[in-house]
C-alpha cells in the first residue's frame, strides 16, 4: 500500500506536514508506504533537523503549490507541476492507493472529479465530518461542503454513501441514517427536505430513521445525519468555534475536548474512483498524523470497492 500525502498543503507546512508523515511512520506496517509529494530538498532537511532517515519515506519532487486561496479548477489546469495536481496524477494512474492533503480543498475537489472522476452512478460526490455524540460515540455529517446547492435525489445517495463509510471504516453496524431538518415530523422543512424525505424514506438501500434537529446532533439519535453542504458546513464550523471559545475560557471537559478537530485528521471525499482525504487548512503534526492515518484505514476496507458495487 501506497499513501499519498501533499507536503506542501496548509497554513503551516512543510513543517507540519513533514512532522506529521513522522508521526503516521510510526503508525504502518512494513508494506504501508508514505510516498511524501512536495518540494523534496525542504522536506529533506526538516527530516534532518528531526533526526529520521528520508529513507523511510518515498519522494515525488515538485515545483508548484496550489495556495489557499486560488481559483480551484483554473490552478489545477494552469499548475501542472504542484504537489496537488501530481498527487492526483498518481491516483489515477495507481502509483499510490489513496492522496490526503489539507491545501486547497477546492482543488481537491475539483481534482477528484476530474482526475480520478466520479463513481459511476454517483450524481454528486459528498465531504464527510465527524460528529462527536455525549455518549462517546461518533456520527457521520454530510455533505459539510462539497455541495452547497443540492437536488433531493442527492440526498439518497448521501445517505448511502455516509452509511458504508460508518459501516466499513467505523464498524458502526447498521447505521441509523437521518436528515437534518427543522423538526422531526414528516411534512417538516424546505422544499428540498420536503422532496428529499420520501425519497430517504423508500429508499431500502440504508437504515432510515427521520428527521434529526439541529438540538439533538450531539446526542445518540443517528449514525450519519444527511444534510446540503451549506447546512453542512455552518454546523461544522460553529462546531469548532464552541471548541474554541471553551478552549480559551480554560473550560475542560472530555466531551468538549471530542471535537477538537485534530484527532479525525481530515474530511473524506465520498463517492470517487479512490480514497481522498482533505485535512484543515490548519492542520497540526497531529492532524496530518491521523489524516495519513484514516487514508490508511479507507483502503484497507475496502470502502471504495464497496461504494462501487452499492451504485451498479
Amino acid at each position: 500500500m501506497k499513501i499519498g500525502l501533499d507536503i506542501m498543503g496548509g497554513d503551516f507546512a512543510p513543517e507540519a506536514t513533514v512532522s506529521g508523515a513522522i508521526a503516521a511512520y510510526k503508525h504502518l506496517s512494513s508494506d504501508q508506504k508514505l510516498v511524501l509529494i512536495g518540494d523534496q530538498e525542504i522536506a529533506a532537511g526538516i527530516l534532518r533537523e528531526n533526526d529520521f532517515d528520508p529513507g523511510n519515506f518515498e519522494f515525488v519532487h515538485t515545483t508548484e503549490v496550489i495556495g489557499m486561496g486560488e481559483h480551484p479548477t483554473k490552478a489545477i489546469v494552469q499548475k501542472p507541476a504542484s504537489s496537488i495536481a501530481v498527487g492526483f496524477k498518481m491516483l489515477k494512474e495507481g502509483e499510490i492507493d489513496a492522496f490526503s492533503s489539507a491545501g486547497n480543498s477546492g482543488a481537491m475537489l475539483v481534482g477528484s472529479m476530474f482526475s480520478i472522476k466520479t463513481i459511476p452512478g454517483v450524481l454528486r460526490p459528498a465531504i464527510t465530518s465527524i460528529i462527536p455524540q455525549l455518549k462517546g460515540a461518533l456520527s457521520i455529517l454530510l455533505d459539510v461542503g462539497a455541495n452547497a446547492d443540492c437536488k433531493p435525489e442527492y440526498f439518497p445517495q448521501f445517505g448511502l454513501l455516509g452509511s458504508l463509510f460508518a459501516q466499513y471504516v467505523y464498524n458502526i453496524q447498521n447505521p441509523r441514517v437521518a436528515l437534518m431538518n427543522i423538526g422531526e415530523e414528516e411534512e417538516k422543512g424546505n422544499i428540498l427536505c420536503q422532496a428529499a424525505y420520501p425519497l430517504m424514506k423508500e429508499s431500502k438501500l440504508f437504515n432510515f430513521v427521520g428527521n434529526v434537529e439541529g438540538r439533538n446532533a450531539f446526542y445518540d439519535d443517528a449514525d450519519v445525519i444527511v444534510c446540503d453542504g451549506f447546512t453542512g458546513n455552518i454546523i461544522l464550523k460553529l462546531a469548532e468555534s464552541f471548541y474554541d471559545v471553551l478552549v480559551q475560557r480554560n473550560i475542560k471537559d472530555n466531551f468538549i475536548d471530542m471535537f477538537n478537530y485534530e484527532q479525525y485528521g481530515g474530511s473524506p471525499i465520498l463517492g470517487v474512483n479512490a480514497p481522498v482525504v482533505v485535512g484543515h487548512g490548519i492542520s497540526s503534526p497531529e492532524a496530518i498524523k491521523n489524516m495519513v492515518l484514516l487514508s490508511r484505514n479507507m483502503v484497507e476496507s475496502g470502502l471504495v470497492d464497496k461504494i462501487k458495487a452499492a451504485f451498479e
